[in-house]
C-alpha cells in the first residue's frame, strides 16, 4: 500500500484502490431508505472538546492545523470510536466548513473563547476580487487535498469498523461568514448584501457553490462512504429569501455530487428551515433531511410523505429515486440533563420518529461542557428503544 509521512512525520496511508471491507452498513442501508434492524445513531461534532483526549490533542496543536494534518485528523476523527465502541454506526471527518472560504484565499482565524474570525471579510462586492477562485492556477484538489488525503488514511484507520462521512457547508452559511467576519447575531451584513448587492449576492453564492461541489466529489473520490451539507444560518432567512438565496444552491451541490456518484448518500441539514421541508423534497436530491430539535418529528414525516405524494400524484417526473429518510433530532441541551431523563426523552424521540427511515442524532451538534458519559447514555437509549420499535 502507498504510504507517506506527513509535517509531524507519521505514517500515513493514502491507498484509495483497496479500502477495508466495511463491518457495519447499518447507517448505508437506513440512508437509502431501506429496512433496520434498529436506528443507526451518530453524532454531529462527535469528534470535538467535549472529550478530553481530543483537548489533549489541541494542547500542542491550532485548531486549523488539526484539520491540515492528516495524521491528526484521522486520529481525533476516531477517538470517539475508541470511545464509544459499537455504539456510533458513523465516523465523520474532522475538519471544518470554513476550509472552503481560506481554499478561496481568505484568512480565518480560529480565536479561543471567540470562534471563528475574519480579519479581512467581503465588506464591499468589490472585495470579491479577492478571492482565487477565478484565477487560472486555481484547484479546488490542490487546495483542499490535505482533507482527502485525511479521508483515505482515516478509511484504513477505522479498518471498516463504520462508514465515514465527508462535509461542506453550504453555501449561503458561508457566505454569512464571510462578510460578517464571524458569528453573528442579526446578520445584518450579510443580509444587506443580500438586499442591496443582489446580483453580487448570487454571484458569490454560486461560486461558493460550485468550490463546495467539487469538494465533495472529491472527498467521495478520497473514499468519503456518505456526505452532508450544513445549511447552519438557514433558519436566519425568511422563506422567501430561503427560496432565493439558499435552496438553489444546495440543490446545485446535490445535483452535481448526484452526477458523478448517484449512489452515495447526501443528507442536507437546514437548521430552523422548518418551512422548507416541502421544498427540500421536492427539488432537491438529498436523500436525508436532517432535523433540528424545534420541530416535531411525526409534523416533519407528515409533511415530507405528503409533498413526496404530491409529486407522485401529479404525474411530474421527479429526481427522487427514494424515500425521504429523516435524521435527529433530541435537543443537545438534554445531555446536561440526568441519566433517566435522557433515556426517556431519547425514547420519545425515537418512538416520535417511528419504526423506519430514521437516522438518529442530535437536533444540533455536541458541546464543549457535555459529559461524554452522557452521550454513551443517549447512544445506548437509541439501540434500546429503536430495536424495541422494529420488534413490535
Amino acid at each position: 500500500m502507498p504510504e507517506t509521512k506527513n509535517a509531524a512525520g507519521s505514517a500515513i496511508n493514502l491507498d484509495t484502490t483497496s479500502f477495508p471491507p466495511l463491518k457495519n452498513d447499518l447507517y448505508l442501508r437506513a440512508a437509502r431508505g431501506e429496512k433496520t434492524e434498529r436506528a443507526p445513531v451518530w453524532c454531529m461534532r462527535q469528534a470535538g472538546r467535549y472529550l478530553p483526549e481530543f483537548r489533549e490533542v489541541r494542547v500542542e496543536n491550532d485548531f486549523f492545523n488539526v484539520c491540515r494534518a492528516p495524521a491528526l485528523a484521522t486520529e481525533v476523527t476516531v477517538q470517539p470510536l475508541r470511545r464509544y465502541a459499537d455504539l456510533l454506526d458513523a465516523a465523520i471527518i474532522f475538519s471544518d466548513i470554513l476550509v472552503i472560504p481560506q481554499a478561496m484565499g481568505l484568512e480565518v482565524q480560529m480565536v479561543p473563547g471567540k470562534g471563528p474570525h475574519f480579519p479581512s471579510p467581503l465588506e464591499t462586492p468589490g472585495d470579491m476580487e479577492r478571492l482565487t477562485d477565478k484565477t487560472s492556477t486555481f484547484s479546488v484538489d490542490q487546495e483542499l487535498g490535505y482533507v482527502y488525503k485525511a479521508i483515505t488514511n482515516t478509511r484504513h484507520a477505522l479498518d471498516g469498523q463504520v462508514p465515514l462521512l465527508g462535509f461542506v457547508g453550504a453555501p449561503w452559511t458561508l457566505m454569512a461568514y464571510i462578510v460578517e467576519g464571524g458569528g453573528s447575531k442579526t446578520f445584518a451584513r450579510a443580509k444587506e448584501w443580500l438586499f442591496r448587492h443582489r446580483s453580487a449576492a448570487h454571484e458569490l453564492l454560486g461560486r461558493i457553490a460550485d468550490v463546495a461541489a467539487q469538494f465533495l466529489v472529491g472527498q467521495i473520490d478520497a473514499g468519503a462512504q456518505a456526505a452532508q451539507v450544513f445549511e447552519s444560518w438557514a433558519g436566519e432567512l425568511s422563506p422567501r429569501d430561503f427560496a432565493e438565496f439558499s435552496l438553489p444552491y444546495l440543490a446545485r451541490i446535490a445535483a452535481h455530487v448526484k452526477s458523478r456518484h448517484p449512489d452515495v448518500p447526501l443528507t442536507v441539514f437546514a437548521k430552523g428551515a422548518h418551512y422548507a421541508l416541502e421544498l427540500l423534497v421536492a427539488e432537491t436530491e438529498y436523500d436525508v433531511i436532517s432535523l433540528d430539535w424545534t420541530i416535531d418529528p411525526t409534523v416533519a414525516r407528515a409533511r415530507i410523505d405528503a409533498a413526496a405524494a404530491a409529486i407522485t400524484g401529479s404525474g411530474a417526473q421527479t429526481i427522487r429515486r427514494r424515500p425521504v429518510v429523516l435524521q435527529g433530532n433530541l435537543d443537545p441541551t438534554l445531555l446536561f440533563a440526568d441519566p433517566q431523563t435522557i433515556r426517556e426523552r431519547t425514547d420519545e424521540m425515537c418512538k416520535a420518529f417511528g419504526s423506519s427511515l430514521h437516522i438518529a442524532n442530535l437536533g444540533h451538534g455536541m458541546m464543549p461542557g457535555h459529559d461524554p458519559e452522557h452521550l454513551r447514555v443517549f447512544l445506548k437509549a437509541v439501540h434500546s428503544s429503536s430495536s424495541a420499535l422494529r420488534r413490535q
